[in-house]
């Protein structure tokens, strides 16, 4: 009895091991972006399309650390006509994701900066980033998933001059490769 005792704890060691060793030590995301850009103060807005890729670095389980990255170009229309430009994002930090099987939902917070540049006379800026929100990711295999969404809000502070804050709504979705 005793070593049928001592081979289902081993079994189940062995089991609670090799499931651990599922979980991707690197994940990289790449896919289209959409940003909707309201200026506080103001009644102009913006929508920008675009890509953003990341690379997650998974030291355990549930705790990734993220570099995002992304690039939007569209037009912002202001009272007195409107004007075409890109905006560049670059940020870090954490990211907490709860793999339950087919499923992947996470919740990350990133920090960085913000890089816009038009054609016109407003030239370029650079200023502080931060994105916020989560998403959900469908594993269709051990090495491929499929980001069906990914929502933040996006923070910048771009034309700081006028004490203006840009309060963003990014919305993402494409493929996650996993090693």
């Amino acid at each position: 009895m005793k070593r049928w005792a001592l081979l289902c704890g081993v079994m189940l060691l062995s089991a609670a091991a090799a499931s651990a060793q599922e979980i991707p030590k690197v994940e990289v995301f790449g896919g289209y972006s959409y940003v909707r850009v309201s200026l506080r103060g103001t009644n102009s807005s913006s929508n920008l399309n675009g890509g953003s890729a990341s690379v997650t670095y998974n030291p355990v389980n549930w705790i990734g650390l993220v570099a995002d990255f992304g690039g939007y170009h569209g037009g912002y229309s202001f009272s007195s006509g409107g004007i075409n430009g890109e905006v560049y994002t670059y940020m870090f930090g954490p990211k907490t994701s709860f793999r339950l099987g087919r499923f992947t939902p996470f919740v990350q917070t990133l920090f960085g900066g913000a890089h816009t540049s038009s054609g016109s006379s407003f030239g370029s800026e650079s200023s502080f980033a931060m994105a916020s929100g989560g998403g959900l990711d469908l594993n269709a295999t051990r090495h491929l998933g499929i980001r069906l969404v990914q929502a933040d809000y996006l923070l910048t502070t771009l034309n700081d001059t006028v004490n203006n804050r840009q309060n963003n709504l990014r919305l993402s979705a494409g493929v996650v490769l996993r090693w």
